[in-house]
């Protein structure tokens, strides 16, 4: 009778591959241009979205924004609401220039790069604070702003305003003026009315210079 050994249940284990491990400065520099792409599309996504950041040319906001200050604009709130009186906005220019036509690939490409801040804007931003809403009638007499027969209380001004007469404000636009009110040009002259769609968000916060950091009002 022939009998059959039996097999060992364990076996001898296979000798290990050494395993190459990778040079950790190659592999970051490997992942770099992802990582580069990935941070530009995310400051285009807050800038576009969020929050950016905007510098003040002119004394047409004086004494409340000074030339050189740089300020942080929030768009979100404008997302849940329209621009209330009081608010100091940045718009877009309420009468833009004629853009070229550059197709669809040609647009993106310029969106993009004035997007990340690699080109200026086609045309000029503007800051100013909102005085009517639409549909409210708007005059100023005796150096005070009247708003529907109510006359507005403005502690951030340091100037009466000159004299101007009835205007009612459109649907789906507003009245603004300069806090300089002797040397801006807003919606008594010149700059018209704003449409709601061309706001671009609430200026909020002064970061620049140090000395004058903090809320606007």
């Amino acid at each position: 009778m022939t009998t059959t050994a039996k097999r060992d249940s364990l076996e001898a284990p296979e000798p290990e591959t050494p395993q190459k491990h990778r040079n950790p400065v190659l592999q970051f520099l490997g992942e770099l241009p992802g990582l580069i792409l990935m941070a530009f599309v995310l400051a285009l996504l807050i800038k576009t979205l969020l929050v950016q950041a905007f510098f003040i040319p002119s004394g047409s906001m004086e004494p409340t924004l000074m030339p050189g200050d740089r300020v942080i604009v929030v768009k979100v709130p404008y997302y849940l609401h329209d621009p209330q009186r009081g608010d100091v906005i940045v718009f877009e220019d309420p009468d833009p220039s004629k853009q070229p036509d550059r197709g669809v690939v040609g647009g993106l490409i310029h969106w993009l790069v004035q997007g990340l801040g690699a080109a200026p804007p086609d045309n000029e931003d503007f800051i100013k604070r909102v005085i009517g809403l639409p549909g409210e009638t708007v005059w100023a007499k005796g150096g005070d702003v009247y708003v529907d027969g109510v006359k507005l209380d403005e502690p951030y001004l340091i100037q009466e305003t000159d004299d101007f007469p009835k205007t009612k404000v459109p649907e789906g636009t507003l009245f603004v003026m300069g806090d300089n009110r002797g040397n801006s040009l807003d919606s008594r002259f010149g700059l018209g009315y704003v449409p709601l769609g061309q706001v671009i968000g609430k200026a909020d916060l002064v970061i620049w210079p140090p000395s004058r950091a903090g809320g606007i009002t």
